[in-house]
Formats: C-alpha cells, structure tokens, sequence
C-alpha cells in the first residue's frame, strides 16, 4: 500500500509565545526544560500541548526550587561563624575554674565574713555577693575591664597606662592587691604561652606596671579580636563561681545549693555587665564597706584557708 503522507507545519515557538498550528496528527505532549538558573535558585519549565485541532499553543512557565548536595558550612556549625565560635572557646577555657591563674586560693575576703557570722547560709551568701557585684568590686572590675578592652583595640593604646594604674590603686586592700596582681599577671603569661597574639605584647608593655585581673582580661579579649559584651559577661560569671566555691567550703554550702545562688544571680550578672559595658572611669564607685573591712581583717585571721 501507498504510504499516507500526514502534513503538518512547524514554527519555532519562544516560552510566552501563543501562536495556531495546523496539524492532523494525534496529541503530542512536548515537555521543554530551560535549565537556565538565575542565582542558582530558580528552573523553568516549559510545557507545550498540540491537538488534532488548530488550536492555540499554551506556554506555561513553573518556578521550581532547585537544591545542592553541598552543606552550608554556617548549617554544620549550627549557624556559628567561625570567628564566634573561636570566640567562645577561648573565653570558656581562659575563664573556667581549671584555668590556672589561682583563683581557688582566694575568697575575696569572704572568709572573713564567714567567720563574722555575716554569711551563714546560702540565703546570705546570694544577698552578700549580689552586693558585691552591683555596689562593689564586681562593677567596677567591671568598668576597668571595658575601658581596657576599649583602649586596646585603639591605635597606639591610648589611654591604657593611667586605666592600669588606676585599676591597681582602687583595690581597697593590700590581699586584694595581692589576689588581683598575681592572677592578672598569671593570666596573660598562660594566654600568651597558649594562644599568642601579635598585638598582646604592645598592649601589655603600653601598660607599663601591674596588671590587674579585670584589665588582663580586657587586654587579651581585644587582642584577639574577642567582643567586649561576651568578655563581660563571662568574666563576671568567673568572678561569682569562684565566690560562690569560696563560700560553699567555708559555710559550708552543698551543690545544689551552690547552684541555686549561681543560678538566682543570673539577672543581676546580666544587669551588671550591661551598666558596666557603657560606663565611664567617672562611675566608679563602690559601696560595699563591709567587704572592704572583710578583706582588710582578713590577713589578721588567725586561721585561714584562703589568701585573701
């Protein structure tokens, strides 16, 4: 038999185009895919419909999500950025209890307060070192801690050497002297030994004299490019553990309790470090005498298990 020779026309037809066809042949789908991607995001699909009619061509255009089999390195961290997260793992380690710069040998003259009867219980320990952190030393380390960082990261250090020297002369006795100096200096020789940084060096000649604890703190954060809010805060959550350790061997206090007084502190350390964060050297001050009087009878303690 003859073949039956089945004409048809064909146009070339764009995404968007509606234009009439004549055709006897049966229903033709055509599935077009444009794999053109805008920002790697988006895929066109274009699909195209004839029938044995003249009928018109209808484009229709279907935004579809496209994926990768690459992980988002920020999606592996959780969300944290590298910086951050080197961040964060200095501050746990350089201000952790096993960090060896000797704050277990100190009680900031809570031993003496203990033996007054001022702090008997775990009650009495909380208001005690809530005074101390919002109206005494803890503010104003606070204080000196900021400014440090804050003149560190300036260029030439300005200003560092009379915030060093002022922080070492507003220490209210000669124990608090001693516990601040020798845990300032052991701070920064064990951070330079582990983790250097070439601008420590420049900050701590620019100080030229004793380093208290708050100011090492500042110096090394902002030599490493650490943030001031971050550096208060864990520095004011160092400062209270070793207080409250301080108090749980002297009262004696039991873990859960020691936990409840660093847990019912949480508020006034956050209060504290965002009063500190803006401060000026003009609002110093501290208000705690009774703790000042605990640290200066402290070195006349006829037993003692702490230095200060």
């Amino acid at each position: 038999m003859p073949s039956t020779h089945m004409p048809t026309s064909t146009r070339m037809v764009t995404p968007g185009t509606i234009m009439p066809i004549a055709t006897r042949t049966i229903m033709v789908t055509i599935m077009v895919m444009d794999m053109t991607t805008v920002t790697g995001m988006t895929t066109t699909t274009t699909i195209i419909m004839m029938s044995i009619a003249t009928m018109p061509i209808i484009t229709t255009t279907t935004p579809m999500l496209m994926t990768t089999n690459e992980p988002d390195p920020a999606a592996v961290r959780g969300g944290m950025a590298e910086d951050e997260a080197a961040a964060l793992y200095r501050l746990m380690t350089w201000l952790s209890p096993s960090f060896p710069v000797g704050a277990f040998a100190y009680s900031s003259g809570i031993e003496w307060a203990v033996e007054a009867g001022d702090i008997t219980d775990a009650t009495s320990l909380r208001g005690w070192l809530a005074a101390m952190l919002t109206d005494g030393s803890g503010f104003c380390d606070s204080v000196f801690l900021a400014q440090s960082h804050r003149a560190a990261s300036e260029p030439g250090h300005a200003g560092l050497k009379e915030i060093a020297e002022l922080a070492a002369a507003f220490v209210p006795s000669r124990e608090r002297q001693l516990e601040t100096t020798t845990q300032g200096r052991a701070f920064i020789e064990i951070a330079r030994a582990a983790w250097n940084s070439s601008g420590l060096d420049a900050m701590t000649a620019a100080c030229d004299g004793p380093i208290v604890y708050p100011v090492a703190v500042g110096i090394v954060s902002a030599a490493h490019g650490i943030r001031l809010a971050p550096s208060l805060h864990a520095f004011l959550h160092a400062v209270l553990s070793n207080w409250i350790s301080a108090g749980s061997r002297l009262i004696p206090l039991g873990q859960t309790d020691s936990q409840r007084v660093l847990a019912g502190l949480e508020p006034v350390v956050a209060a504290t470090a965002a009063r500190a964060n803006p401060a000026s050297l003009d609002d110093l001050g501290s208000a705690t005498f009774r703790a000042d009087l605990a640290s200066l009878r402290h070195e006349a303690q006829y037993t003692r298990l702490f230095r200060s």
